[in-house]
């Protein structure tokens, strides 16, 4: 099917499955139960991560439900020399791998209709977890994506919002927005999918020659290499990790961090027991990429269950 296109926010309360003000509302019949409406927020390049989560946006909202595709650039979350100008906008394209996925409602508005007064002068702050890694590397990236996210969810009120965990640090902001604001929604964490030869899906990854993309495969190679010593504790995790990046020539490392997953705060020692988020960060040519994945260490040490749900608030 063929999603509908809303442009405006006013064409989306149109579109809502619950009423023209987005609250929740019982559907047509008595006793029957509220539809719910799910929401993936992307900025468009679809691709079959994108996919993933449309999906799992469309199991979980049923056939009654509404699914909502948001696709939207946000220019607050690109600092100075990004990629805003060159990021993929591929709105066509986008159009048929969310119709094909299942969903409803394509939301692309204009950076006018989300920020009608230009530049917002009131922004959220991400705070000390938005400051590390991810934000250490490109200050104020979380406060520009939490900004736009909150803008979202107040214009597409959904039940639930999905997010990929290949984004390990902005869901986990995401989900403490939620809880620390008091957001009427569930987030929702779907694993991330790759290709057939480890390498994370990402819309950046069109700007990768093929001499650039067999480098970046040193990525899921480091994480592969942490998963297996996750036995030996999280110093040996780092060390296999950094030597598998350090061995691949025309790479340049930004960042790798074994970090516990709700506030991303430094694991360190030998005694570490419970989940870690084994997440890294390296430039390829000119493109800049993130890969991560869940560990646990102690009993049972090794890869954490890939949980569809791990913590999302109501």
């Amino acid at each position: 099917m063929t999603p509908r296109i809303a442009t405006t926010a006013a064409e989306l309360r149109g579109d809502a499955p619950h009423g023209t003000d987005g609250a929740s509302s019982p559907a047509a019949g008595p006793g029957a139960a509220p539809r719910t409406r799910a929401v993936v927020m992307t900025m468009g390049a679809l691709h079959e991560g994108h996919a993933a989560l449309i999906r799992a946006a469309r199991r979980t909202a049923g056939p009654e439900g509404q699914v909502v595709v948001t696709v939207f650039v946000n220019p607050l979350q690109f600092g100075a020399g990004e990629d805003l100008d060159r990021y993929p906008r591929t709105l066509e394209a986008d159009l048929a791998v969310a119709g094909k996925e299942g969903a409803d409602v394509l939301f692309a508005p204009s950076v006018d209709e989300v920020y009608p007064g230009g530049d917002p002068q009131v922004r959220l702050a991400a705070g000390p977890m938005g400051e590390v890694l991810e934000g250490a590397s490109r200050p104020g990236h979380f406060d520009g994506m939490l900004t736009v996210v909150a803008k979202l969810l107040h214009l597409t009120a959904p039940d639930v919002a999905f997010f990929g965990q290949k984004d390990a640090q902005q869901l986990a902001l995401v989900r403490r927005m939620v809880r620390d604001l008091n957001f009427p929604v569930t987030v929702v964490g779907v694993p991330t999918v790759r290709e057939e030869d480890g390498l994370a899906l990402s819309s950046r990854n069109v700007y990768l020659s093929a001499a650039d993309r067999g480098t970046a495969l040193a990525l899921s190679r480091a994480l592969a290499a942490g998963e297996r010593a996750v036995a030996h504790g999280p110093d040996a995790v780092l060390a296999a990790a950094r030597a598998e990046l350090d061995a691949a020539a025309g790479l340049r490392t930004d960042y790798v961090a074994l970090v516990e997953p709700e506030g991303f705060t430094p694991v360190s020692g030998q005694r570490w027991r419970g989940e870690a988020v084994l997440a890294l960060a390296a430039h390829v040519g000119g493109t800049r990429l993130i890969d991560n994945v869940p560990l646990r260490f102690g009993t049972g040490s090794g890869p954490a269950p890939a949980a569809a749900d791990a913590g999302g608030a109501r």
